[in-house]
């Protein structure tokens, strides 16, 4: 990668909570365009220009200073007033905004000229209340009444909007102004007359209204930069509290930094239960929300850095479980959501997301994270808590998710809104044969199929536990029975590898995709059968050098920039090395995280996007943007901490006492310690030395004295 090169959208994205604002790198919002600022997925300001004179100022300089504040540096340019002529470069504008529970914003400009110079300083807002589904889709329809009325006393300028019992409100307010705004066609405008080298402050505040009640920006002058805020302090806790890594491969210490800091910023605050038991949104800016499929995948992946993450998440899940067929909302008697929403579209249920349950995994994934907090806790009473729960996904699986009862799940939707695809790969055009047309439904995608094994050995496991040894006797033998049929059906012998799924006629699907993959992570693969599946994925068709790919390249539908038909995403990746590990495929699992790693130094704050594009990996060539990607993204950030939880080989049963480790070093990082890592209710520390196959541990703290192994896992 060549030095300097850092890859990302020239957008920068703050964020706090469900509060989210997206601008131009000069600070501005431009109207037709997906930026803005939003809260509870409605836009309340849809454009905002900043300008001096009538003129745009120039950009210097600007970025992102943390998860939730930004600051943009602008100068003049050349321009005419009554009072002369003011020159480029003469005034300077500093922005600081800062978002927390709405946005606050400082305004300074310096005079760095030796005479005085007088000026208009103008901010032009507008806010549509547009709901976020229709800003994303470009097709917005305005159904309400807007009111707009300026307080000059109060330097206020009040937006409300209505439809119906539907209502959210703005309020933009200036405040510790040098000169009186006043305000005319939009525009709040102030007369500034700066003296040589002169300074002039105010500050503002973006203010929604939610559910009758103001948002009071949690933020004051300056006081951003002081970090110390209540949600800062929640921040501060969290990193903390995380298992710590020290390592002398700069790339990797920044990734793992830059990825916990991504996921505490991802925290839904409102969703708290308490300190201990939160769940992340999924990712900025399009999925500030709380969903079922990308909270139980970042759950799975933080266990190895706050295991307690979990139980936030699956309190919150068990509570939206649903217990009524519902076909508009794709609900049925006990699956788990995929999304919720909050905005005007969702209250007159114009979509199906109240909460909307159109994902086939979630349901089987929940038992999965039962079983693994279990696992790193030892807590009986969280599987006392949730043991219904989970039931009620079993029973799913076997009633609803095997909709033709043939033993395997297939997906399909019974809502006149839903979507054609239900696993992860969800967008519409995601699942191809080989010659590149759709798959139609019911399709009973490969994944789903090991997912289920899975979580019917964990669940068999969960029932041991609790002493129902008959019921964990039946789970292991249904287990076992998925697996050979599984294999039987889904195994393509001239490939070497599985299908991508099975099309409403039984058919295999042969397309060449990355899901298959995640059935190395789920266990369904036979051992002699595991080598041919990693080898197939590491081909030039499907390894990019970036990572693997989502779709094979000779594909006819492959195109690298697509979401979902040849592009890379971490967390796939990850998933997949970290299945390969599993099967003692050490080699190939450090070759694709070396992969992302390397893409992660390239974008900027070695910050993982959602997914990025497929183009190959040739000398002097960098990870090329996929336009539109949440930044931050959860699960892209938690990928970081899959691949080292795979490089250590790391699986902890605490029920037993026991932490296994199995350690495969590459070259690019033989050295590595981790403190402040919580295994039950203890936290130790271990230094990982030496490069594979050659690679030891040393526990440095134990002071619970778990029994740490050795578990070797060597492919053939």
């Amino acid at each position: 990668m060549p030095n300097g090169i850092k890859v990302g959208p020239s957008l920068i994205t703050i964020n706090q909570g469900n509060m989210f604002m997206v601008t131009l790198d000069n600070g501005e919002i431009s109207p037709d365009s997906e930026l803005g600022f939003f809260a509870q997925d409605t836009r309340f300001v849809s454009r905002y220009q900043i300008r001096i004179h009538g003129t745009p100022w120039n950009l210097a300089t600007s970025s992102a200073v943390s998860y939730y504040g930004a600051s943009y540096y602008l100068v003049s340019p050349q321009i005419e007033t009554t009072s002369g002529t003011v020159y480029a470069r003469e005034v300077a504008l500093t922005i600081e905004r800062a978002v927390g529970d709405g946005v606050h914003e400082d305004f300074d400009i310096a005079n760095y000229s030796n005479r005085k110079i007088s000026f208009h300083f103008e901010l032009n807002l507008e806010s549509d209340f547009a709901d976020l589904f229709e800003v994303k889709t470009h097709r917005l329809v305005r159904r309400g009444a807007l009111d707009t009325v300026w307080n000059a006393g109060n330097s206020e300028l009040t937006s409300q909007y209505r439809n119906g019992d539907f209502e959210r409100g703005f309020i933009w307010r200036i405040q510790c102004m040098q000169s009186r705004p006043h305000y005319a066609n939009g525009s709040i405008t102030f007369d500034i007359a700066l003296p040589p080298n002169g300074q002039w402050h105010a500050c503002s505040f973006l203010i929604p209204v939610l559910e009758g009640k103001r948002r009071q920006p949690a933020y004051r002058c300056n006081e951003a930069s002081d970090g110390d805020t209540a949600m800062d302090r929640l921040q501060h806790q969290w990193k903390q509290s995380a298992t710590h890594v020290r390592t002398s491969n700069p790339h990797v210490q920044q990734a793992y930094d830059q990825s916990v800091r991504d996921m505490g910023a991802l925290r839904l605050y409102e969703h708290d239960i308490n300190d201990e038991l939160w769940m992340p949104a999924a990712g900025v800016p399009w999925f500030v929300t709380v969903f079922g499929r990308d909270s139980l995948i970042v759950s799975l992946q933080n266990m190895f850095i706050k295991s307690p993450l979990a139980n936030g998440t699956l309190k919150r899940l068990a509570q939206f479980q649903a217990r009524e067929r519902d076909d508009f909302r794709d609900a049925q008697p006990g699956k788990i959501l995929h999304e919720i929403r909050f905005g005007e579209l969702a209250h007159f249920k114009l979509i199906p997301h109240v909460p909307y349950y159109g994902t086939a995994d979630a349901t089987i994934l929940f038992p999965i994270l039962l079983s693994e907090t279990f696992r790193w806790t030892g807590r009986e009473d969280i599987l006392r808590e949730f043991r219904d729960p989970a039931l009620r996904c079993l029973e799913w699986i076997d009633r609803y998710g095997d909709l033709d009862g043939d033993g395997f799940q297939e997906y399909k939707t019974f809502s006149p809104q839903g979507y054609h695809n239900l696993a992860w790969k969800d967008a519409s055009d995601a699942v191809v044969y080989p010659d590149g047309s759709q798959v139609e439904q019911p399709i009973a995608i490969c994944e789903l199929q090991g997912y289920v094994y899975d979580a019917k050995l964990r669940m068999a496991e969960i029932f041991e536990a609790l002493g129902d040894v008959s019921a964990a006797r039946d789970l292991v033998t249904q287990a076992e029975e998925l697996k050979r049929r599984f294999n039987d059906a889904y195994w393509m012998e001239d490939e070497g590898f599985y299908a991508f799924a099975l099309d409403p006629a039984k058919r295999q699907v042969k397309t060449i995709a990355s899901n298959p993959g995640h059935l190395l992570w789920s266990g369904i693969v036979p051992q002699e059968q595991a080598r041919r599946v990693i080898e197939r994925l590491l081909r030039p068709d499907m390894f990019s050098g970036w990572g693997i790919r989502t779709l094979s390249r000779e594909n006819p539908a492959y195109n690298p920039h697509e979401y979902q038909r040849g592009s890379v995403w971490p967390h796939d990746n990850a998933i997949i090395a970290a299945g390969a590990k599993q099967y003692g495929l050490w080699r190939e699992a450090n070759q694709i995280a070396k992969a992302i790693f390397d893409a992660a130094a390239a974008f900027q704050g070695y910050r993982l996007p959602e997914l990025f594009s497929g183009l190959e990996r040739t000398p002097g060539s960098f990870p090329v943007h996929y336009v539109g990607a949440n930044i931050p993204q959860a699960w892209a950030a938690g990928s970081i901490f899959v691949f080292l939880r795979a490089i250590f080989g790391v699986s902890a049963n605490v029920p037993r006492n026991e932490l296994q480790l199995d350690p495969t070093l590459p070259e690019w990082l033989p050295e590595i310690t981790i403190t402040n890592f919580k295994v039950g209710d203890h936290r130790m520390a271990i230094r990982f030395t030496g490069i594979a196959p050659e690679s030891r541990f040393e526990v440095l703290e134990n002071p619970g004295e778990i029994h740490v192994n050795r578990d070797r896992r060597r492919a053939a």
